[in-house]
């Protein structure tokens, strides 16, 4: 029985200035998009094109940076018309989404990140649990034993958008952005979650703090997390928090 082939009719390729190419793939943030997304960011980092630099992603589309005169230099050889690099890169697009299969399965990597909830590190988590009549223990438990998926890195500098939280504990951002808020904050806004890496002003409700890091300037990637990678938070104490914090600071 032939492989069924990713339905992607509805996506659209435009150029993004003269070196990069935007292919979005629907206005939601939804696992199928997602999926669509990673297949091709795989298969273009597994088979890259002539000219091809990387990809990024986003909810809804992957921008896919290339080298013009690369390009230009590389179809020149094999093809007497002239083309512009985006034509060539848009036709390279269009050929790899035909072979994209809805049957292959992506694989997630699992990070699981510890938070020490409440008190001085989560300010806002009795808020959040007045908000959605439910006490702090019940806001904890729920975000805690959720799964996440990291749809995209953005904002700041290994920030992780993550999806899947359970609109029990949804909250709406606050109404006044602090100016700032230390790394390692996690946080909620509306049916997201995420985490801070680096102290950055921000308005999403904190209801608790990792000592781990997430933004690795001197590793590559620089980010703990990636696109499709799926983030459990494990609950640890005001103890284990401060002797994880002096474990890092010693390493």
């Amino acid at each position: 029985m032939p492989e069924k082939l990713l339905n992607i009719t509805a996506c659209t390729l435009s150029p993004m200035g003269d070196s990069a190419i935007v292919i979005t793939f629907g206005n939601g943030m939804e696992y199928s998009i997602h999926k669509k997304i990673k297949l091709l960011m795989d298969l273009l980092e597994d088979e890259p094109f002539a000219g091809f630099i990387e990809c990024v992603p986003a909810f809804t589309n992957l921008t896919v940076f290339y080298d013009p005169l690369v390009v230009y230099k590389d179809q020149k050889q094999s093809n007497d018309t002239e083309i512009s690099p985006f034509e060539v890169v848009r036709s390279i697009m269009e050929m790899k989404l035909q072979g994209l299969k809805e049957t292959k399965k992506l694989s997630h990597r699992t990070v699981t990140i510890p938070v020490c909830y409440g008190k001085e590190y989560g300010p806002d988590l009795e808020y959040v649990a007045r908000y959605n009549d439910l006490t702090t223990d019940e806001v904890i438990h729920i975000h805690s034993t959720g799964e996440y998926l990291a749809y995209m890195i953005g904002f700041a500098p290994g920030f992780p958008f993550l999806g899947g939280m359970s609109e029990e504990i949804a909250t709406p951002r606050r109404s006044s952005p602090r100016m700032t808020i230390p790394a390692g904050a996690v946080g909620i806004a509306g049916m997201q979650t995420g985490v801070y890496p680096i102290s950055t002003p921000g308005g999403w409700q904190l209801i608790g703090q990792t000592p781990t890091k997430l933004f690795l300037p001197n590793v590559n990637p620089p980010s703990l997390l990636q696109a499709g990678d799926i983030v459990k938070f494990q609950p640890i104490s005001d103890q284990e928090y401060k002797e994880m914090i002096l474990k890092e600071g010693l390493q």
